[in-house]
């Protein structure tokens, strides 16, 4: 069982056909699955295939981008995470580190760990801020220019062929329901209410 989509602010889910057969034979009973109680009417307000959920096609296509965006880098060894950190480094004046995880959506465990990768690689080199000594600031190396310029002319080249496929109004209809989709899975009030209704459905 699986959390696939959502619909009049209820998340539907996706049950496998035990769950449902289960369902079928309870005849109205709240019944639990990992935790949650299940009731077929206070769940099910839709049904959705997840090839039709957002999130699904989100996260397929996300797949696709990143398996080719790490064969664009595999001879020249930068994997996808890598270089989107490097395009978020400041070429001339470097960027605080502070900065870099906002930037790409990260938590700040997961950007440590990449930075710490391409320290190592001499990618980067960390100085602290002339105006702030309580600031570092991420450097590119003179390789990391170089490994900076590849990412950014695959990202360049990647766009180019989409664009050439849709309109441009269908690129701001695109823009406007991702920037919709970040806003309600950034909305951790919306999540617990939610969570909420799964927990202790109406019977």
């Amino acid at each position: 069982m699986g959390i696939s989509g959502k619909s009049d602010a209820l998340i539907v889910l996706q049950l496998d056909q035990q769950d449902n057969a289960l369902l079928s034979r309870s005849k109205g009973r709240i019944l639990k699955k990992d935790g949650i109680k299940l009731n077929r009417m206070a769940i099910f307000t839709t049904t959705m295939k997840k090839e039709q959920s957002i999130d699904f096609n989100i996260k397929i296509a996300w797949h696709a981008i990143s398996r080719m965006y790490s064969q664009y880098g595999q001879d020249f060894e930068i994997s996808p995470s890598s270089g989107f950190v490097l395009l978020n480094i400041d070429v001339e004046k470097g960027t605080p580190a502070t900065k870099i995880a906002p930037l790409m959506g990260l938590e700040a465990r997961s950007l440590t760990r990449i930075l710490k990768a391409l320290e190592l690689k001499k990618w980067i080199i960390r100085k602290k801020d002339p105006l702030d000594g309580r600031l570092v600031r991420i450097f590119l190396t003179q390789i990391g220019r170089e490994k900076r310029a590849f990412s950014s002319g695959s990202v360049k080249a990647f766009n180019k062929h989409i664009l050439h496929k849709i309109t441009e109004g269908e690129l701001q209809s695109f823009l406007k329901v991702t920037a919709i989709v970040n806003e309600i899975a950034s909305d951790k009030e919306r999540i617990q209410e939610e969570l909420q209704q799964l927990r202790n459905p109406k019977e």
